[in-house]
């Protein structure tokens, strides 16, 4: 079953002068298509303008489309009445968690969703710790946000949507502001979350090795989608790729230069795991 489905999904911005009148309309969802079902760890790629940070917001209803229908679990974005239906399924984790993060303590931040739907105080505390557990933040739960690393601040983030136990999670380029540890961090977190938990993660990024642990890469390109498959399957095709202004791992360049200069190198390299074990393999082949 479904858990995102877009059909033809338009949202134009339209800049308009003092007087009202049209200036320009910018498509940034072109009769959009993409299906995300229960369960499934999606990564959703492309280039500044792509529009995929516009769809993670239709997703959460920050935005309406003005053509095509949109589903999220099950219930019709288009209905104003499905609003607090579909946010308390999909939370949306954005880019800079200090635009998410309203708490000075990081249980008040956790415990500030809940409250607002009216959850009774002992089940709040409840989903508290164990958000906070599951995203590795227990035991800083009575420090100040302001003392946290940006990774850190991206989890308490997460764990804010988690206690309002959504069935699905997007994350729209959450580490874009993090450094190397934040990012590992954080995306072991939400892969750990739906692999283990069951949630459904759709995650916005540019950064291709990120979308290694992902079933499946959707690549956007003016607004529609122009690629998808397993991430093996994408990166295949590093030219194809580069004319969409995109980038594979850096371990899957090294594996293709590899297999370009003449070591046969079996596979599209995904891991500097996957890159040790086709080189020791045959460096076995060959001592024999």
């Amino acid at each position: 079953m479904s858990m995102v489905q877009a059909t033809d999904l338009v949202h134009e911005y339209i800049r308009r002068d003092e007087e009202g009148n049209v200036e320009s309309i910018n498509t940034a969802l072109n009769k959009l298509n993409i299906n995300v079902e229960k369960g499934e760890f999606v990564a959703i790629l492309g280039h500044n303008g792509s529009g995929k940070s516009t769809f993670a917001k239709h997703i959460n209803v920050l935005l309406k489309g003005s053509e095509g229908t949109l589903y999220v679990n099950g219930y019709d974005a288009a209905d104003k009445k499905n609003i607090w239906n579909i946010r308390q399924s999909a939370g949306i984790v954005m880019q800079n968690p200090d635009n998410q993060i309203i708490g000075t303590v990081v249980e008040e931040d956790v415990a500030f969703g809940p409250e607002n739907i009216g959850i009774p105080t002992d089940e709040i505390i409840r989903r508290v710790e164990k958000s906070l557990d599951k995203v590795g933040m227990l035991e800083h739960r009575y420090e100040s946000p302001n003392k946290l690393s940006g990774g850190q601040k991206q989890k308490v983030a997460i764990a804010g949507i988690l206690a309002l136990k959504p069935k699905c999670i997007v994350l729209d380029e959450p580490t874009a502001m993090l450094d190397p540890r934040g990012r590992k961090d954080v995306i072991e977190t939400v892969t750990w979350l739906n692999k283990e938990e069951g949630i459904t993660v759709i995650l916005v990024t540019h950064n291709m090795d990120e979308v290694v642990a992902a079933d499946r890469v959707i690549i956007m390109d003016k607004g529609a989608v122009v690629k998808e498959g397993t991430p093996r399957e994408v990166f295949e095709d590093i030219d194809g790729l580069t004319k969409l202004k995109l980038d594979v791992p850096q371990v899957t360049k090294i594996g293709d230069n590899l297999r370009k200069s003449g070591i046969p190198i079996s596979k599209v390299i995904l891991t500097v795991d996957e890159l040790v074990e086709e080189i020791a393999t045959i460096a076995n082949v060959i001592s024999k």
